[in-house]
């Protein structure tokens, strides 16, 4: 039985004048439309392909890249909204459904939307939900402090940014430990700091410690390289303005150039730093 909306690799059984047609197995021949048909495939040869299917619930192979897959979290455009919901464009030809139930609010054309693709199982169709909670995992997640996972921004609120954890788990971004534009959808490494009570989990974009640090100095000597080994900065320079120019706060800041200073890497003056 194939993956539907996955990728599949499958046989190749023959060929007709508008594509090929692949073995589904117990789901019989699947069509690859011609377009899509690898140049030279011919009867017999494997071919890697993703599966979909049509408005006439037939199954399709193609060998576009979908921007995500089935029960994947992705952040996706509204094309068109019509009676039977909000039709996203996930990169393929045909346009996935999120239905007026599966919508925490009307979904506006041009707007983009962190969404969870899924399968029917009544219709055995591809569809997509933007009631994110209930499919994220509610167990104790597997990390310790300062693991590194991949996350995706779901949302700002007044604290911070929602992030959905390697598709699967809830974390907190704080924006005063966040030092640099991120938006809706953007795809971060980031570091677990903590792993709270009600098991979600709360995140930074940096280690925290001597680690963070090592990295934070690394950045510092950087911009020191690219600006002839002077930087007009020092303890006394406001967050802001340390902010802009090494997106860290002062704190940060601080231990880092501490840290350079004692390993002989850099000097202070009077209205600024220097690399040694």
């Amino acid at each position: 039985m194939v993956k539907i909306g996955d990728y599949n690799t499958l046989r190749v059984v023959k060929e007709v004048d508008f594509g090929i047609y692949l073995d589904g197995g117990e789901d019989g021949e699947i069509l690859m439309p011609e377009k899509y048909v690898p140049e030279g495939a011919k009867p017999d040869d494997e071919i890697e392909a993703f599966i979909y299917s049509d408005s006439e619930d037939r199954l399709i192979a193609t060998t576009e890249t979908p921007l995500a897959k089935v029960n994947e979290f992705a952040c996706l455009k509204v094309k068109a909204v019509n009676k039977f919901g909000a039709f996203l464009d996930w990169g393929i030809l045909k346009d996935l459904l999120v239905p007026f139930r599966e919508q925490k609010s009307d979904m506006i054309e041009d707007q983009y939307y962190v969404v969870y693709i899924y399968l029917d199982e009544k219709t055995n169709r591809l569809a997509a939900s933007a009631k994110i909670n209930k499919f994220l995992n509610p167990k104790k997640p597997p990390y310790d402090v300062n693991d590194e996972v991949n996350i995706l921004i779901q949302s700002k609120t007044d604290i911070g940014y929602k992030a959905i954890i390697e598709n699967e788990y809830a974390g907190l971004l704080y924006e005063n430990e966040v030092f640099k534009d991120i938006k809706k959808g953007d795809r971060l490494k980031a570091f677990v700091k903590k792993i709270r009570e009600d098991e979600k989990i709360d995140l930074v974009l940096q280690k925290s410690g001597y680690e963070q640090i090592d990295s934070i100095s690394k950045s510092i000597l950087q911009i020191l390289k690219e600006n002839k080994g002077f930087v007009a900065a020092n303890d006394k320079s406001s967050p802001e303005m340390l902010k802009s120019l090494f997106n860290i706060s002062k704190k940060s800041f601080k231990k880092a150039i501490g840290s350079l200073y004692k390993q002989r890497l850099i000097d202070f003056k009077d209205d600024g730093i220097k690399l040694i």
